[in-house]
C-alpha cells in the first residue's frame, strides 16, 4: 500500500464523522454557527467533522465538469459518447443551468440549454465562467453564451470561441480554465497510454520522436475574448502532460493542473515489473505546477512515487525503475498520490468558508481506477492537499468518501467523483457522472479546526480477495478447472479492469454476460480468436483492446480466459 495511503486510512479509521446533509441555509449564505449539527445522510458521502453536504440537484445524466456565475447559479456540462455505452440517449441540450431559487439548498429550477444531439452536438467535459459569460466544451470547440440578465439558462446561438480540437483516441475532452486576464488554458489530453505506434500492446517500443506531442499532451493558451481561433500547434504552452483533466489557479495567479499517469506498465513489461504489489502503485498521479514551455516527461517518464523521482519508461529504454534517461529534467510533481486513482478535476480553495487550515490547499476529485490488479481498484473519493507558496506543505488526506458505495469499480461504482466548484458563498460543490448526483459542501464547526480525513466506512474499505463466482458451465473442449483459471486471470488482469470484475460490462469494454457478441458468433473459438487478435476499432467503445487484451498470455492462459469468457456468456439456467 502506498505510504500516503496508509496514513490516511489510518487516520480516518480514527476519526470521528459527522454524517453529512439534509437542508443548508440560504444559497448564498456564510457559514453557520460553530458546532451546528448536519442533519440528514449527506447523499451518501462522508466528511470531516463539521462538514455537512447536501444534494443540490440529481439523476442530471453524464455530468462532467461543473462552474458557479457569481449571481450562484451553478452550470453543468454532460458528455455523450462511447464512455458511457448505455445511457440513456439524451435530447435536450448538453448543458444544464440550476437554480436555487427558494434558497433551501437544493436546485429547484433545473434548465437544460445548449446544442442537442439532433444538431450534432455529444456534449463535452470543460465549463468555466468569464466576463458575464458561460463558456463550455462541445465536441472540438469551445463556445460562450452571454449570462442571461434575470435567468439561469441562456439563449440563443452559441458564440465560438476556439474550433478543430483534436478529437479521438484514448482522451479526446478538452477541460479548461481562465484566469483573471482571459488567457484561456484548454488541456489536450494524449491519444494513446504511451505513445506507441500500437497503443497499449506489449512490448512495443514508444515512437521517438513523439509526434502526437505536437497536437496533444499538454495544455495549450488561447484569449477568452477572441472569437474564431483556431487549434493549431503553435499555441503550445507546455507539454508532456498525458491528461491534464484538473486545471485551477492559485491566489498568485500559479496555474496547476492534476495529471493523469500511464498505464499498463505491469501488464505490457512483466518481466521489468516482478513484483506485482510495488507495480499495481506506478505510476504516481500528480499534481504540477505548469510553467510557460514545461515539459512534465511524458511519454518518455513516468513518475514514482516512492523513489520520489521521474524515471524512464519501458517503451523508451527504461529498466523497471532504476534508469533516470533524460527525466531529470523534465518538470517533478509540487505533490504525487496512488496510482490510478484518476483526478478529474482541481480546485484551490480561495474562499472563506472553511477553516483557516484549508485556504490556498487543492481539493482534487479521483475518479477512481480501474487498472490497479491484481491489487483491489480504489480512489472514487476527493482529496484535499494542502499548499503554501505553490508547493506541498503537508501531507493529502481523503476529505469526501463513500460516493462508490461497497463496490470499488468502474462497473459498481454507485457515484463516481468528476467535478468540482467553489460558489461565491465558498461552498464546495462535487459532481457525480454515473448518476448526475450535485452536492454542496458547506462547513458548520470552529474556524480553526485543523484539516482532518473523512472516516472510511468498514464495509467500505476494499478487501484484497478475489470475489467468489457462482458455478459456471464448461465449454465444449475445456475443462472446468480451466474456467477457475481463467477466472482469476481475468479478474487479475486488464481484463476484468475493462469489462468489469464481473463480466457485465463497464466505460471500457462491454457486458460478456449479456449473450450478445459484438464481434464472432459466441462459440470458444471466435472467442479464442477475438482475445488473441484484440479489437482495434471497437464498435461502441473509445479504446481499442490489444492483442491478449493486453497482457503476456500463454497458450494455456489465453484456452482458460476464453474458456472463463465463454462460461459467463452461457450461464446455467435454473
Amino acid at each position: 500500500m502506498h505510504a500516503g495511503l496508509k496514513g490516511i486510512v489510518a487516520a480516518s479509521l480514527g476519526a470521528t464523522v459527522l454524517l453529512a446533509a439534509g437542508q443548508a441555509p440560504t444559497a448564498l449564505a456564510g457559514p453557520t454557527a460553530a458546532g451546528a449539527a448536519c442533519v440528514g445522510d449527506g447523499g451518501g458521502i462522508t466528511l470531516p467533522p463539521g462538514f455537512c453536504a447536501t444534494v443540490f440537484a440529481d439523476n442530471l445524466g453524464n455530468v462532467r465538469h461543473i462552474a458557479v456565475a457569481p449571481s450562484g447559479v451553478v452550470y453543468a456540462n454532460l458528455w455523450s459518447g462511447p464512455y458511457y455505452a448505455g445511457s440513456k440517449p439524451r435530447t435536450a441540450g448538453f448543458l444544464v443551468a440550476m437554480q436555487d431559487t427558494d434558497r433551501d439548498g437544493h436546485a429547484d429550477a433545473v434548465t437544460p440549454f445548449g446544442e442537442t444531439r439532433a444538431e450534432g452536438a455529444a456534449g463535452g467535459t470543460g465549463i468555466g465562467i468569464y466576463g458575464g459569460y458561460v463558456y463550455a466544451e462541445v465536441n472540438d470547440r469551445i463556445v460562450r453564451y452571454a449570462l442571461a440578465a434575470g435567468g439561469a439558462a441562456p439563449g440563443g446561438k452559441p458564440q465560438v470561441v476556439l474550433s478543430g480540437m483534436p478529437l479521438g483516441g484514448d482522451h479526446p475532452m478538452h477541460p479548461f480554465v481562465i484566469d483573471a486576464k482571459g488567457r484561456l488554458f484548454v488541456d489536450m489530453g494524449s491519444a494513446t497510454n504511451a505513445c506507441q505506434p500500437r497503443n497499449r500492446v506489449p512490448g512495443v517500443p514508444g515512437a521517438n520522436p513523439c509526434l502526437e506531442t505536437q497536437t496533444r499532451a499538454g495544455i495549450w493558451l488561447y484569449d477568452a475574448g477572441r472569437l474564431g481561433q483556431k487549434f493549431s500547434p503553435a499555441e503550445r504552452y507546455a507539454t508532456g502532460i498525458r491528461n491534464g483533466m484538473g486545471l485551477a489557479f492559485d491566489a498568485a495567479g500559479r496555474l496547476f493542473a492534476t495529471q493523469h499517469g500511464r498505464d499498463q506498465l505491469l501488464q505490457n513489461w512483466p518481466a521489468l515489473y516482478p513484483d506485482a504489489a510495488r507495480a499495481t502503485e506506478l505510476p504516481a498521479e500528480e499534481l504540477l505546477q505548469v510553467s510557460k514551455g514545461g515539459d512534465y516527461g511524458w511519454p518518455a517518464c513516468y513518475y514514482d512515487g516512492a523513489q520520489k523521482a521521474l524515471v524512464l519508461a519501458p517503451e523508451y529504454g527504461g529498466d523497471g525503475g532504476a534508469a533516470r534517461g533524460g527525466c531529470a529534467g523534465k518538470g517533478p510533481p509540487v505533490a504525487a498520490f496512488p496510482a490510478h486513482w484518476a483526478p478529474n478535476d482541481l480546485k484551490i480553495y480561495t474562499a472563506k468558508a472553511f477553516p483557516v487550515a484549508y485556504r490556498g490547499g487543492a481539493f482534487i476529485a479521483f475518479h477512481g481506477s480501474w487498472n490497479r490488479a491484481p491489487a483491489v481498484q480504489d480512489g472514487f473519493n476527493v482529496v484535499f492537499q494542502p499548499l503554501r507558496d505553490g508547493k506541498a506543505s503537508g501531507p493529502f488526506v481523503v476529505f469526501a468518501d463513500g460516493f462508490a458505495g461497497p463496490g470499488k469499480a468502474v462497473g459498481k461504482a454507485i457515484f463516481r467523483p468528476m467535478g468540482l466548484a467553489v460558489a461565491p458563498d465558498g461552498a464546495l460543490f462535487i459532481s457525480d457522472d454515473v448518476k448526475g448526483r450535485i452536492w454542496r459542501v458547506t462547513y458548520r464547526g470552529q474556524p480553526d479546526a485543523p484539516v482532518a480525513s473523512a472516516q472510511i466506512p468498514s464495509a467500505q474499505i476494499p478487501a484484497a480477495q478475489i470475489p467468489a463466482q457462482a458455478a459456471l458451465p464448461t465449454p465444449p473442449g475445456a475443462t472446468p478447472d480451466q474456467v477457475v483459471a481463467g477466472l482469476r486471470l481475468f479478474k487479475a488482469g486488464a481484463c476484468g479492469a475493462c469489462h468489469g470484475q464481473d463480466a457485465a460490462g463497464g466505460p471500457l469494454g462491454p457486458s460478456l454476460t449479456s449473450g450478445t457478441w459484438l464481434w464472432g458468433d459466441g462459440s470458444l473459438a471466435s472467442i479464442t480468436e477475438v482475445i488473441a487478435k484484440g479489437v482495434p476499432a471497437p464498435k461502441q467503445y473509445r479504446s481499442a483492446m490489444p492483442p491478449m487484451g493486453g497482457a503476456h498470455l500463454s497458450p494455456d492462459d489465453l484456452a482458460a480466459v476464453s474458456a472463463y469468457v465463454w462460461a459467463v456468456g452461457h450461464p446455467t439456467k435454473p
